[in-house]
């Protein structure tokens, strides 16, 4: 079989559009506007002059009661998803590829806004819907070197990031010869100028309004649907920056009609009250881009694949068509309906109570004003009008005759309004789980209640509300989660520095496998958070002491799975980050290896080594001071006999002079 005709593919894309459009605009347009306008708390259009017109909030204080649990079990900590390895060897690589994941989410995107719109959309208007792609941006710099010699100019161009704009070159000096003849060039210098292209890639999550999604009416979920759109407005200057051919562009754009649509203006019709806000600017007008996601038989194999068609304006011309792995859509329904895409809201569910509720409060008002302000009965001719239609207080009415202006009596209805209020209460609460024992109760309600039937109380009401997170959970979260693995091991072409508890950890989703089965970790425990803690800081102490009994190494409890313990405490405690308070013993540096004990023989012979050593330094001391006694009794001697030879020499030479002196004369 032939490949398919472009006309006739851009025939079959517009009529999957046409169709999915007729289908939304007759199913759920319509349910989604009135659902947005009882959020709004807008009137309901039965109003009627001099009457009370207010209207009850059931909707929004519903929802706005159902958001902070819904929140508080996905954002409590970093971690929205684990993914679980499919084998050993993959435990390493998984708890990587979880680690990234997670954030990406919360520091490449506004993690917790995306959530958050995500879920309100699901509750309010049947699916929350979100769109997850890779993002490429090009960043250009301009750089100037000067004085460049050959070996830096040849490691600034070996970049491949970098391109020469402009490049100048001189000599310096003049060519030498050589002794042996030989010519030596003059050194050259270069000035440059070069253009520096840096790519960077990031998964991009984007919440999508839901009349702009379209899908196949139908299909039994996103995974088996065969034709998924994104029909959004874009500016004609976006389109020709993103690449496409200009005169094509402006051909077929048109005007587009989703800023104009009847859900829009409801969303903000509150917000807005005059014309539509429209540039001047020609290229800056909004045109129709609608962005499909088709399973057809494009190349004629008789097989029908995934592609990926982008048309613009209203006669949907094709400007990109091409084979495509993925949908990259993420969709909720809070209570989902088997074999449907598109499940229920919780607004449906109470919007009806919110209009008998609204209707009782009106009559309720009337009935009081009409009490406060009685009509009277006046006999004609009988009664001044004047001082009748004057109200001031102590006012008089004249009267011809006794008894000639009676009040009109109301009747009182409050007697039966606020059971009938009480009633629609408890309607709601059976619908919704939302009671007044889960909202907060008066501290004197509770005074004759045992703690464990308030826990049992407040354990049921949120049973519907953890039904719904379970429900999120599993369906658009996982798909989420599971795009964005898809992604980044798909595009992400190099590794990237990411700062992951206080450390910088370097990730490669290049080694990682994409098929992980995703186990979604969110906060669904078997009770709330006080019983958590409780039932942990059990466990933790349980830990402690296998531990203190059997020490670190015991085959039953690890340091890791103790700290793990530790880390969930201080999770639900309020810490994001369990690494501030507790170090991951993986983390930590090795510890030196212990020395062994001294043989006690070897230690009986250091000790008799050391003794024998002792005697020895001992008897030399001995000797030394006997040497030092010997050499000074003999100084002393030689002293003395010196001494002695003196004295002597001197009585000699006494004898010698006396003699002289004595001998006769001649």
């Amino acid at each position: 079989m032939a490949k398919m005709d472009d006309i006739e593919f851009q025939g079959i894309v517009r009529n999957e559009i046409e169709q999915a459009l007729g289908h939304y605009d007759t199913e759920y347009s319509q349910d989604r506007i009135d659902a947005m306008d009882y959020y709004l708390g807008e009137p309901f259009g039965n109003e009627q002059p001099d009457r009370s017109q207010v209207v009850s909030t059931e909707v929004s204080d519903t929802i706005e009661h159902i958001m902070p649990s819904l929140m508080r079990i996905f954002t409590q900590s970093d971690e929205y998803v684990r993914f679980a390895p499919q084998g050993p060897e993959d435990v390493i690589v998984a708890e990587q590829a979880s680690d990234y994941c997670n954030w990406v989410i919360n520091n490449d995107n506004r993690g917790f806004e995306i959530m958050h719109n995500w879920f309100k959309d699901a509750l309010i208007l049947k699916t929350g819907v979100v769109k997850f792609y890779w993002d490429e941006t090009t960043d250009i710099e301009t750089e100037e070197y000067a004085d460049l010699n050959d070996e830096e100019l040849t490691v600034i161009l070996a970049d491949p990031e970098v391109e020469i704009i402009e490049q100048d070159e001189r000599t310096i000096g003049e060519d030498m010869i050589t002794p042996d003849g030989m010519v030596v060039p003059a050194p050259v210098l270069y000035d440059i100028k070069v253009k520096r292209t840096k790519t960077n890639g990031s998964v991009k999550i984007e919440n999508v309004p839901p009349e702009e999604f379209l899908i196949t009416s139908r299909a039994k979920s996103l995974e088996d649907a065969d034709f998924v759109a994104h029909r959004s407005s874009m500016p004609l200057s976006d389109l020709i920056q993103m690449g496409y051919d200009r005169d094509e562009v402006e051909q077929y754009a048109g005007v587009s009609d989703v800023e104009t649509s009847e859900e829009r203006t409801s969303r903000f019709e509150d917000l807005e009250g005059g014309a539509p806000y429209d540039s001047l600017d020609p290229t800056m007008r909004d045109v129709l881009v609608t962005e499909c996601y088709i399973r057809s038989d494009y190349d004629g194999d008789g097989v029908a694949e995934f592609r990926r068609v982008l048309t613009v304006g209203n006669g949907y011309h094709v400007l990109e068509n091409e084979e495509c792995d993925h949908v990259p859509f993420a969709i909720l329904s809070p209570i989902l309906m088997p074999h449907r895409a598109i499940g229920r809201s919780v607004a449906e569910l109470v919007m009806d109570v919110q209009l008998i509720k609204s209707t009782l409060m009106r009559q309720l008002l009337d009935n009081i004003y009409n009490t406060n302000n009685a009509r009277v009965v006046a006999v004609e001719g009988q009664v001044n009008l004047d001082d009748l239609l004057t109200n001031r207080p102590g006012g008089i009415v004249r009267t011809r005759t006794a008894g000639a202006v009676q009040p009109l009596q109301v009747p009182e209805v409050s007697s039966s309004v606020f059971p009938a209020l009480n009633y629609m209460d408890s309607v709601r609460e059976q619908r919704t789980g939302i009671s007044k024992q889960s909202m907060g109760l008066d501290a004197d309600a509770l005074q004759s209640t045992t703690a464990t039937a308030v826990a049992a109380m407040q354990a049921a009401s949120q049973g519907k509300i953890e039904m719904i997170a379970r429900v999120f959970a599993e369906t658009g979260v996982r798909a989420l989660f599971r795009g964005i693995l898809h992604l980044v091991t798909k595009y992400q072409n190099k590794e990237k520095i990411i700062r992951l508890r206080n450390q910088f950890v370097s990730m490669d989703p290049r080694q990682w496998d994409n098929m992980y089965d995703v186990q979604i970790n969110v906060g669904l425990g078997t009770g709330q958070r006080e019983q958590q803690l409780a039932t942990l800081f059990q466990i933790a102490a349980k830990q402690e002491g296998i531990m203190a009994t059997m020490g670190p190494n015991n085959p039953i409890v690890t340091p890791i799975q103790y700290r793990n313990t530790l880390s969930k405490i201080a999770e639900l405690s309020g810490f994001k980050d369990a690494s501030e308070v507790f170090q991951d013993p993986r983390n930590a540096p090795p510890v030196p290896p212990q020395q062994q004990g001294p043989n006690p023989q070897m230690q009986m012979e250091m000790a008799k080594a050391e003794q024998e050593l002792a005697l020895k330094r001992e008897k030399m001391q001995l000797e030394l001071q006997f040497e030092r006694e010997k050499m000074a009794a003999e100084l002393d001697l030689r002293r003395q006999e010196l001494e002695f030879e003196r004295q002597l020499r001197l009585e000699k030479l006494r004898s010698d002079i006396e003699t002289s002196v004595n001998l006769p004369r001649v």
